[in-house]
């Protein structure tokens, strides 16, 4: 049998699924959330496909497991209307609500969301083909994420919940929101990624339109009413359908005050233009990446290698903190290239459901046709797959390939391929990987192999210059989530992370008087009545 055969023999007939993974009836989503009704869809829909196949007479054949709205400019522009009523110029019931009432409100959907943890869990697994055990990753930590917000915001409040007096100005700052955010998420994360800006845009006092990912749409939909329930009318808008149908009229209205995009440089360079006030428009943006691996002499080669294959091939290399491309000292590279195959001929490709999987099915319909394009053009400028069985197909499921030499004429050498391809760089000097980070367009983050202190020492003061995070003898990654996330160049605008995601959705504002006899009348009043929600000493606990 052919490795080939061997592939399409991992997918196997429905019947054999075990029960407890099975999705059962498939989800066709006729409803969608706007104005805070969960209204009738009639119209088009998209149909979903699972990456995961099923044996037929005409080969393997990716499964149907839903279908979603395919709404119109029309429905999205309802969802906007319903948004910027909803704020009210600041006015509204949500922007104007004591932060901890809007505490209260997301505890309560957190409660929500966690009733329907195995749906969601189920969804994120058949949808992008994430396997069982990343799937529960995801969903726990994503309400981790929620919960690690709220005592953020009690933090953050609690040091507003005083007056300050400095040359006969007494005053009190908080942080209050912005308007109406636009949120569009990633397929590779869909429900943690998205939720890393939502939740933060929502807590704040802004009002969200929620566009869900192409690929990941239904994960979203058992937690839509949970969103209806738990938040006053217009505050959490659902928009589906086309991009390109559904969101330049949204961004030409000017009335989006936040875009909050994870995703590419081109879409969000597009969608800023679109905005006729661009200085107004403040962007929360994760983007392209292109995170390289250093590794230099002084290596420890065993560990540095089960860095990468991990920093490389967790989710099949489909994360925007993967290591998309690795540099290694020519003198080393031989016994590099031996332990990196080594290495991944012990993975474990299969279904998402299997226990302990390492590869599964690609999400994209597009991506094997891709990554074979990369392979065969880096072959083309002198490369070679040096690994058994690497880029092996079967619908799609693709082998992992370690490509070498990689060089500046590949596309390897610049795109971000978003999948199991590891392109490797021989280098004689520092300089060369240095100089490739000056020259990339991205710059999130770089991993460096070495036990050599001074040879770390030289590397972290460039690349702290190149890049938003360093990391030593580790592979790239987000976490944890109390740490700063961003990136430079074409990478990302913005920061995210437990309190920055809350200092990015919302600005200080500050209410200040003279210091007299009267004024201090007023303001002991206002406090002491409970008169207002911004002006208040309370103190959360």
């Amino acid at each position: 049998m052919s490795f080939e055969d061997q592939l399409k023999s991992l997918f196997i007939e429905e019947s054999q699924i075990p029960q407890e993974f099975q999705l059962g009836e498939e989800v066709h989503q006729r409803e969608y959330l706007s104005n805070g009704e969960m209204k009738k869809w009639d119209g088009p829909v998209s149909e979903v496909y699972s990456p995961v196949c099923f044996p037929g007479p005409d080969g393997l054949k990716r499964k149907l497991i839903g279908s979603y709205p395919l709404g119109t400019e029309k429905e999205a522009m309802e969802a906007l209307d319903a948004a910027t009523a909803a704020y009210d110029n600041g006015r509204g019931e949500w922007p104007t609500l004591s932060v901890a009432d809007r505490i209260a409100c997301v505890e309560q959907f957190t409660f929500k969301m966690l009733e329907q943890r195995d749906k969601v869990i189920k969804l994120i697994m058949w949808e992008i083909g994430k396997s069982i055990a990343d799937s529960t990753k995801e969903f726990d930590r994503t309400v981790e994420y929620i919960n690690l917000t709220i005592d953020a915001l009690k933090d953050i409040d609690r040091q507003s919940s005083r007056f300050e007096i400095e040359q006969g100005i007494v005053a009190q700052s908080r942080r209050s929101p912005l308007g109406v955010v636009l949120c569009m998420g990633p397929f590779n994360y869909p429900l943690n990624e998205t939720f890393t800006t939502l939740i933060p845009a929502l807590i704040m006092g802004n009002t969200i339109l929620f566009k869900p990912p192409k690929h990941g749409t239904l994960v979203h939909y058992p937690l839509l009413e949970a969103f209806r329930d738990c938040f006053p009318k217009g505050v959490v808008n659902t928009v589906y359908g086309r991009g390109a149908n559904t969101v330049p009229g949204l961004m030409q209205s000017g009335k989006i005050n936040v875009l909050t995009l994870i995703g590419s440089s081109k879409v969000a360079n597009e969608l800023k233009k679109m905005h006729p006030k661009v200085n107004r428009l403040r962007a929360i943006l994760s983007l392209d990446a292109k995170n390289a691996a250093i590794v230099t002499k002084s290596a420890d080669l065993q560990m540095a290698v089960t860095e990468i294959v991990l920093g490389s091939l967790s989710f099949n290399g489909q994360r925007c903190t993967a290591l998309k491309i690795t540099f290694v000292h020519k003198d080393i590279v031989d016994e590099f290239l031996e332990l990196l195959s080594a290495e991944i001929s012990k993975l474990k490709l299969g279904m998402p459901w299997l226990k302990g999987v390492n590869i599964t099915p690609l999400a994209e319909p597009q991506k094997p046709e891709y990554l074979k394009e990369c392979i065969e053009d880096a072959q083309a400028h002198g490369g070679k797959v040096i690994n058994d069985h690497g880029g092996a197909t079967a619908a799609s499921l693709v082998f992992p390939a370690i490509v070498y030499p990689v060089n500046s004429q590949m596309k390897l050498y610049r795109e971000e391929q978003f999948g199991p391809i590891i392109p490797v760089v021989p280098y004689e000097s520092i300089e060369e990987p240095i100089q490739y980070q000056i020259d990339s367009v991205h710059g999130q983050q770089v991993s460096i192999f070495s036990n050599d202190a001074k040879e770390i020492s030289a590397l972290i003061d460039p690349f702290v210059n190149l890049v938003s995070r360093v990391n030593i003898n580790s592979q790239c990654q987000r976490g944890p989530d109390v740490f700063p996330f961003t990136g430079r160049k074409d990478s990302a605008e913005g920061t995210l992370s437990v309190v920055d995601a809350l200092r990015s959705f919302s600005i200080r504002s500050l209410v200040a008087t003279k210091l007299n006899e009267t004024n201090k009348q007023l303001l002991n009043e206002i406090v002491n009545n409970h008169d207002s929600n911004f002006l208040s000493t309370k103190y959360i606990f």
